[in-house]
């Protein structure tokens, strides 16, 4: 699909920032969501169909119904979020991260935004580190942002505690959800604010607050789709607030 290029004034805005940003004693931090931000799809939950269709765990008779309940409970889906890691309990963590590869792989032709592509490739030329900050399974994103030059430990995610190799059931805390984006993010980066933030939904508000210099707000979904009212959202508080907001299509 061709989706809609940035405007000019964007990317002015961006070589702006960069070459006022001080990087005497940080490298600057750049951070993006994953699923509807940087690919047009939802990687968490198509490893969620790749691992019901091929991998064999020990899941409920209907696993979607099961996780989709599970995220109406108390209209708070972190416990959903947190079930899609632990049922990798048991797995060795090589494993898990091979069965996602192979899910990435299968996807064709790779939805990847092609503008969000390109602005992360300038912002590698610029020396930016990327994170990626997702409330999907940190594992089912990390072949993705690969696709992207982003290493794994850049990818901060939904995961559980891994033990000799072995995946548990134990959390790992904050969830990355809502202000828990914003949360793990400080976590990771020993406090220091990113420059730069993109987000598509209202999940990803408290993310982008945490912007220096430029909130990105981004959306491609129709109005037919389940996201559509979320992104909506956020474009509303992106026009608000004086971000800048972007239909891919």
């Amino acid at each position: 699909m061709n989706y809609k290029p940035y405007p000019e004034y964007f990317w002015q805005k961006l070589e702006t920032t960069l070459k006022n940003i001080n990087t005497t004693n940080q490298q600057p931090i750049a951070a993006f969501d994953a699923d509807g931000t940087l690919w047009d799809t939802d990687l968490g939950e198509n490893f969620f169909q790749y691992q019901i269709d091929n991998c064999q765990l020990d899941l409920p008779k209907d696993p979607w119904n099961h996780y989709l309940e599970m995220k109406k409970i108390n209209n708070d889906p972190r416990d959903a979020y947190v079930w899609l890691a632990q049922i990798n309990q048991k797995q060795t963590l090589a494993q898990v991260r091979a069965w996602a590869q192979e899910a990435f792989e299968a996807l064709v032709p790779k939805p990847i935004f092609s503008e969000q592509q390109k602005l992360i490739e300038r912002l590698h030329q610029a020396n930016v580190k990327i994170y990626i900050v997702t409330a999907s399974v940190k594992w089912a994103v990390e072949p993705g942002a690969a696709a992207l030059g982003i290493p794994a430990e850049q990818v901060i995610g939904v995961e559980t505690a891994i033990e000799q190799g072995i995946i548990t059931n134990q959390p790992i805390f904050p969830i990355t959800y809502r202000s828990g984006k914003a949360e793990a993010l400080l976590n990771k980066t020993n406090k220091q604010l990113p420059f730069l933030c993109s987000g598509n939904t209202i999940g990803d508000f408290e993310l982008l607050q945490l912007a220096s210099d430029i909130q990105l707000a981004v959306s491609a979904a129709s109005r037919d789709d389940k996201l559509f009212k979320s992104e909506n959202e956020l474009m509303q508080k992106a026009q608000e607030l004086n971000w800048f907001g972007h239909r891919f299509i």
